[in-house]
């Protein structure tokens, strides 16, 4: 699961990964930094869990893409 939100302008992501995504390479820091690139930020967290933060709220849709997009290539 990805999510994101804008709280007060500023973006806010948490990715969180079954222990079979994290087989398969999926791990919720990688992903969290993938994303936040998008919105100015960055991230850290476990393979199960991670939050990551940002300076740029308009680019969520973006971030989210991005997570789509890293997510497929490693279930590839």
């Amino acid at each position: 699961v990805f999510s994101a939100t804008n709280e007060k302008g500023e973006p806010f992501l948490v990715a969180t990964c079954t222990v079979k995504a994290n087989e398969k390479g999926i791990k919720g820091g990688e992903l969290g930094n993938v994303a936040a690139v998008m919105v100015g930020g960055k991230g850290g967290g476990r393979p199960d869990l991670a939050q990551a933060g940002g300076k740029d709220a308009s680019n969520i849709e973006s971030a989210l893409e991005k997570a789509r997009e890293f997510v497929k290539a490693k279930l590839k």
